[in-house]
């Protein structure tokens, strides 16, 4: 069982922030998502059995709280890229900052334009590198299901860069 879960929240608060980020693509809403997923996790901590990992379950708890988000406000797309809150990176000179953020751009565009399952399996599986299992119990799906919209995660992806720069023998640069 957790002990001190303040521990867990600065542990692991990075990780849920980011991965709710990149769902809603605003950074207020994803603080205060990050909130209300830390809020549940405390409220319903004696059903953590050890099932999957402490960061495993906190992301479960944070996709259901997004969902239950756009659920009330009724978004059914994605906010976009392309707003003032989007995340830097750090490159050497300006050039190479520009052109790592268009092909980052390119890249989330492309995955909100995808199908929400193809999306939600291509995030944790690749962005936030949650194994087959980890993934599997976030989205409460089997692991052959995983793969399965892995594979086809990937196909629509793939469709959405043809022709397109980002895009380079059958690889996408970025996942």
């Amino acid at each position: 069982m957790v002990d001190d879960f303040e521990e867990v929240y600065l542990e692991y608060s990075d990780k849920v922030y980011g991965f709710i980020f990149l769902l809603v693509r605003h950074k207020e809403t994803a603080e205060d998502l990050t909130q209300e997923t830390f809020y549940r996790a405390i409220k319903r901590l004696d059903h953590f059995k050890n099932q999957a990992s402490l960061l495993t379950w906190l992301l479960k708890i944070a996709r259901n709280v997004t969902y239950d988000h756009f659920r009330r406000k009724r978004i059914i797309r994605f906010i976009s890229l392309g707003n003032e809150n989007e995340i830097d990176s750090e490159s050497p000179s300006p050039e190479s900052t520009a052109m790592n953020k268009e092909e980052i751009t390119q890249l989330y565009s492309a995955l909100c334009r995808l199908k929400n399952d193809y999306r939600d399996v291509l995030i944790l599986r690749k962005v936030n590198e949650c194994s087959i299992k980890e993934t599997a119990y976030i989205l409460g799906w089997t692991e052959a299901k995983v793969k399965a919209k892995m594979t086809r995660g990937f196909v629509a992806l793939r469709k959405e860069f043809d022709g397109k720069e980002g895009f380079i023998n059958g690889s996408i640069k970025r996942i």
